[in-house]
């Protein structure tokens, strides 16, 4: 899958939105509401730019968060097979996000009713509305928590940067229900921007475009391509992902050098590849082994599943959700081929063949969102990349979705880990067991740049 492709699918306006509206929570801490009509906010004197709701932030346990982390960890398992099925197998490299696609549908979902509610239920595996929006919110609050600065005796101070932002853009002069602004408010904390996209739909996808280019840290510069947004969108929610966290056990650079990659092709390359001896946790299961590789403060690891030769990499995806409690410690000499990737594509189709196409036809019921115009989904656009190094990982993701009008103690045992051919790897969130970018390389050697 190219680089435009997924860049198309990670930039659906209304996953944008949403991303946008949780970042501006964030930094308020409440959303204030200029509403005058029961039911709806007016957006027709839109000279401040938003439209709030006054409902602060609801507050959270780490325990709230299991159902939302079940979904994200579920949903990217099923999504990863679906792609891998569109795309005829596993030769390209492919990185995703699937906690940010799960955090821009739920936002969407908080404006879905019917049938359209009941399929995005489905496929986000949701069996309470309210509950899962809560639950989402505790995750949010849990990721966010990641990001600090650890001292180290007689070493520089290291920093550990995990963002979750989202955002929701709304077209001035149309009005929309209070119930749904108050949900995004105070499970998403997202606040409504508001755009022309009427009269400019080019200047709005610029905003949006520069809102996500800045939330990512310049690694997502153009989420959302020219033509994905038109003169009938009228909502974009976004959710955006970055990270930046080096390794406990930084590999040596001196110790880096060429070795041989067997593609998925079947063809033979010279990849730079990383080597590293030290205790790791360490698993073995039918058809695969995997090692968790941890950053520093442990909060959060990167996880290498190789398959055996011979065997598809969905196998190494199933396994992931189980290497928590299947790893044990060993003396781990690992040999990893360094990488840079990214995936851009538009996840419209994708998740219509998981269950829920209805979101996406003219039959679509979002009149949660709003009762002034008749909304669907016109795309999901997500985008991922990731790069991994001697001294850690860089990597963001970001999703829209765009809305139109339709008319060890004991000794341990030693282990030789040689990963020369295609493996699977996610980062995982430790404490709450979420799984937040999850792929594949089939050849190391084809970089994003």
């Amino acid at each position: 899958m190219d680089r435009r492709t997924f860049l198309a699918l990670a930039a659906t306006p209304a996953a944008i939105s949403a991303m946008y509206a949780l970042q501006s929570c964030s930094s308020a801490g409440h959303l204030i509401s200029d509403s005058s009509t029961p039911g709806t906010v007016p957006q027709s004197n839109a000279g401040a730019g938003a439209a709030r709701s006054d409902k602060p932030r609801s507050s959270t346990t780490l325990a709230d968060a299991a159902a939302a982390t079940a979904s994200v960890n579920d949903f990217a398992v099923a999504l990863y097979k679906h792609i891998s099925a569109i795309t005829a197998g596993n030769s390209a490299n492919l990185v995703f996000s699937g906690a940010s696609v799960v955090m821009a549908v739920a936002m969407a979902r908080a404006g879905a009713r019917g049938t359209t509610a009941t399929e995005i239920d489905a496929v986000l595996h949701i069996t309470d509305a309210a509950a899962f929006a809560h639950s989402a919110n505790a995750l949010s609050g849990a990721l966010d928590s990641r990001t600090r600065r650890i001292e180290r005796p007689q070493n520089d101070p290291v920093d550990i940067t995990l963002n979750i932002a989202n955002s929701l853009w709304g077209q001035t002069g149309l009005d929309f229900e209070t119930a749904f602004l108050d949900v995004l408010a105070s499970e998403y904390g997202a606040g409504l921007q508001l755009v022309d996209y009427k009269a400019d739909p080019e200047r709005a996808r610029q905003v949006i475009n520069a809102w996500v280019d800045d939330r990512t840290k310049q690694r997502i510069p153009e989420l959302i391509a020219q033509g994905d947004i038109g003169t009938d969108t009228r909502l974009t929610l976004v959710n955006a992902i970055y990270m930046k966290a080096p390794w406990l056990n930084t590999f040596a650079k001196e110790a880096t050098n060429a070795a041989r990659f067997s593609t998925q092709a079947g063809v033979s390359v010279q990849a730079p590849t990383m080597r590293l001896a030290h205790e790791l946790n360490y698993a073995k299961g039918a058809g695969w082994q995997a090692v968790e590789l941890p950053y520093i403060g442990e909060e959060l690891s990167m996880l290498i599943v190789l398959p055996d030769v011979g065997t598809d990499l969905a196998i190494g995806v199933d396994a992931m959700p189980t290497l928590r409690t299947a790893s044990t410690l060993h003396q781990v000499n690992l040999s990893l081929p360094k990488f840079d990737i990214e995936t851009s594509t538009d996840l419209s189709a994708v998740l219509g063949a998981m269950g829920m196409p209805t979101a996406f036809s003219d039959v679509a019921d979002f009149s949660g969102m709003t009762t002034a115009e008749k909304l669907t989904i016109s795309g999901v656009i997500h985008q991922a990349n990731i790069t991994v190094d001697e001294e850690g990982t860089e990597a963001a993701a970001a999703t829209a979705v765009v809305m139109r009008t339709t008319s060890a103690p004991e000794p341990l045992e030693l282990v030789d880990l040689i990963v020369d051919r295609p493996f699977v790897f996610a980062i995982r969130d430790n404490p709450t067991g979420a799984l937040l970018f999850i792929g594949h390389i089939g050849d190391p050697t084809a970089t994003r740049a």
